[in-house]
């Protein structure tokens, strides 16, 4: 992890907490994040799978989109002119992944998409959106909005995601309300004394919260989730290693403005109606991609040997040919082995068709997978 910066770096508001606890930094999406702790990568990425890992993910996009008329169905219309989901059948404190797509039916970015439940803000819709893309999407909500629907952006929020099959138990120390509640639902309530808006999701694979609090008040909670035996502070290395073996997209990497939900694998995110009545940017590839079959998709590789193939390898059929392209692509802990993902020709994308993956100039056999790597935990209650 880590990219070239050419400006000053962005910092959360517990860049100086990590510090602290050993952190080593580097350049991501504009701000100096923690890649590992002292412990590494490995240690850190098997913990998340055994007990609990604490993330900042401060630097993600928050923002709420506020109806003039206080009807939430307003707000909700014209978000679903941008996103191919339902979202104005969203109960309060209901959650959804959804993609801004652009008028070729290409992915801006991928979002989170919360209607709030809070007594009062059952109206608001809340957004996640990643750092990267988090200026240009604000842009773009701006530009497609109706007049009576408010941006709200706020910079005055941090995100703190606790994941791993202990996290919920070691948050609802905390907050016990948190114990029953749902996959992709959330809820506004004190967490340690301190008010946040917490949502039962992640991008581990496993069971856990993010936690949306006010900037001011993130080191004093981070530090009483990391005061629980059961939570230890987790860098991107190992949530990028994480969130591949759980099959989950990076923005710029598996998907980008030229992959359609479809090709992507994220069928599943467009509900039946979406699908059949379209009216959001782009939905004529995309539901001719439905209606067809789009012409590449995507796909996990499980590489022979050893070996792992990264981002940018080129895939090739049994005999040799091009077919596609690894997008992400490193070692899997818990698979103990290498293991990929990325783009195919659709004749290619079935689960046991063997391909090779050219690698440092040899073409090393592997296969065509389900995903996930790793199975998903999630609490569906």
């Amino acid at each position: 992890m880590g990219e070239p910066q050419t400006g000053p770096l962005l910092t959360t508001p517990l860049h100086a907490l990590h510090g602290e606890l050993g952190a080593k930094m580097v350049p991501f999406a504009g701000y100096d994040m923690p890649v590992q702790y002292p412990t590494g990568v490995l240690a850190e990425h098997n913990w998340t799978r055994t007990h609990a890992g604490l993330f900042d993910v401060s630097h993600m996009g928050q923002c709420f989109l506020i109806p003039a008329d206080g009807r939430y169905e307003t707000a909700a219309a014209a978000l679903e002119k941008l996103v191919p989901a339902d979202v104005l059948g969203l109960k309060p404190g209901q959650q959804r992944y959804s993609q801004f797509t652009n008028a070729e039916g290409g992915i801006l970015d991928d979002l989170m998409v919360t209607r709030l439940g809070h007594p009062g803000h059952e109206h608001w819709i809340y957004l996640v959106v990643n750092a990267a893309c988090k200026d240009a999407d604000y842009a773009h909500l701006k530009a497609h909005l109706p007049a009576d629907v408010t941006l709200k952006i706020a910079d005055d929020l941090a995100l703190i995601a606790v994941q791993g099959p202990e996290a919920v138990a070691a948050v609802a120390t905390l907050a016990p309300e948190l114990a029953t509640l749902k996959f992709m639902t959330s809820a506004d309530l004190p967490v340690g004394g301190i008010w946040a808006h917490v949502s039962r999701t992640g991008y581990t694979g496993e069971d856990g919260v993010e936690i949306s609090v006010k900037s001011a008040d993130a080191v004093a909670l981070t530090k009483k989730l990391l005061a629980d035996e059961r939570v230890k502070p987790i860098g991107l290395g190992a949530r990028d290693s994480l969130r591949l073996e759980a099959g989950l997209c990076l923005y710029g990497h598996d998907i980008d403005t030229t992959t359609s939900p479809v090709e992507a694998g994220l069928t599943w995110s467009i509900q039946k109606r979406r699908r059949t009545e379209g009216g959001f940017l782009g939905a004529a590839r995309i539901q001719k991609d439905l209606a067809d079959g789009a012409p590449r998709l995507r796909v996990g590789i499980l590489p022979d040997g050893r070996a792992p193939a990264r981002e940018g390898t080129v895939v090739k059929s049994a005999d040799g040919q091009p077919i596609g392209t690894v997008t992400s692509g490193g070692f899997g802990p818990t698979i103990n082995g290498p293991l990929a993902m990325g783009y195919v020709n659709r004749r290619f994308a079935e689960p046991g068709t063997p391909v090779l993956l050219e690698v440092r100039g040899k073409d090393l056999p592997a296969k065509i997978v389900t995903m996930p790597f790793a199975p998903h935990r999630y609490f569906r209650g």
